[in-house]
């Protein structure tokens, strides 16, 4: 039986899908964004992180390693990922729980009873399960069995994705997806190189592909996604492109444009995985600055056009959450 690596659930979103969901998280991503809001999802093996505000400072995964891969300093405990066996032996013995492992191997039984707990609610709220990540086609045995059995238990299903797969994933598991939440991050392919570290040919072509699909058969969905980054994707002239092409390429078939507005409420994770975060002083845009980006979209998606995520607060401005 195929096992996938789980890194996360959210339980009662609503923004990842139609209705009230729960978000299932698989592990391993193919781009490397640079203000990717789940780090953690990027590695497609188990993950070791150190949360500083639980540390007792005991010293047992110090003194505990075999690699003598952990070592003390004024700042907190160092990992050496070059050295780690990966046996999570501290994490383990960690009275305090301050070391852990971010994945679990699920096999597919046990991940769709964990995911219909919440079945009272996908019922009453016509809501149902979505797959995130990371990118989710990474495993892609265990994504096609993960949303078949979910379809066998009546439960609509969202797959989001970053489009960056083969296009045998997108044929394989198209029988089982209601909805796809589709990003489009781009429309330029040097500057998508520049702040993903991939070409965003395949992306647009599958889209075009699931865009046909769509069309000839009318039986799925696709939200289209993107994330408004400062100094990156949040530019007029990006949106104004991504407009575009959506216009020309795809209106016909999307339910919805999402502007998903800039949040940093992930330095967390990269303070315990070790990692520098570019992003981590980037306060959030302004629900002006928003808005001017909003007004950039509109004539291209109309009432398709939905804005989400939070706004700060400016002198003369209240802040909002969508």
């Amino acid at each position: 039986m195929n096992k996938g690596l789980v890194f996360d659930f959210h339980r009662g979103t609503t923004h990842d899908g139609p209705g009230m969901r729960t978000t299932v998280f698989f592990k391993g991503c193919p781009l490397h964004c640079h203000w990717c809001h789940n780090p953690e999802s990027i590695c497609p093996e188990k993950e070791l992180w150190w949360d500083e505000k639980k540390c007792i400072g005991c010293m047992t995964c110090v003194n505990g390693c075999p690699a003598q891969a952990l070592k003390a300093e004024p700042g907190g405990i160092r990992i050496d990922r070059e050295l780690c066996r990966k046996c999570y032996r501290c994490a383990d013995n960690c009275p305090a729980k301050a070391m852990s492992v971010a994945g679990t191997e699920w096999d597919v039984e046990a991940l769709v009873k964990e995911a219909c707990k919440d079945r009272m609610f996908f019922e009453s709220f016509d809501g149902g399960v979505t797959v995130s990540g990371g990118e989710p086609a990474l495993q892609p045995d265990f994504l096609e069995e993960f949303l078949k059995a979910l379809k066998a238990e009546g439960i609509h299903t969202a797959l989001d994705t970053s489009g960056f797969a083969k296009r045998e994933v997108y044929e394989r598991v198209y029988p089982y997806v209601d909805t796809f939440l589709y990003d489009i991050k781009f429309r330029d392919e040097t500057l998508h190189r520049q702040y993903t570290g991939v070409s965003n040919r395949r992306i647009l072509d599958n889209l075009r592909f699931l865009a046909d699909k769509i069309r000839r058969k009318k039986d799925r969905a696709i939200w289209i996604r993107t994330p408004l980054i400062p100094g990156a994707t949040a530019s007029e002239e990006n949106i104004r492109q991504i407009g575009e092409w959506i216009q020309k390429e795809i209106l016909d078939v999307i339910d919805r444009w999402e502007l998903c507005a800039f949040n940093n409420v992930c330095r967390d994770k990269y303070r315990k995985l070790g990692k520098a975060w570019e992003y981590a002083e980037t306060p959030l845009m302004t629900e002006k600055e928003v808005q001017k980006l909003a007004d950039a979209a509109r004539p291209y998606a109309g009432e398709l056009l939905v804005v989400s995520g939070l706004t700060a607060k400016v002198q003369g401005e209240e802040g909002s959450g969508n």
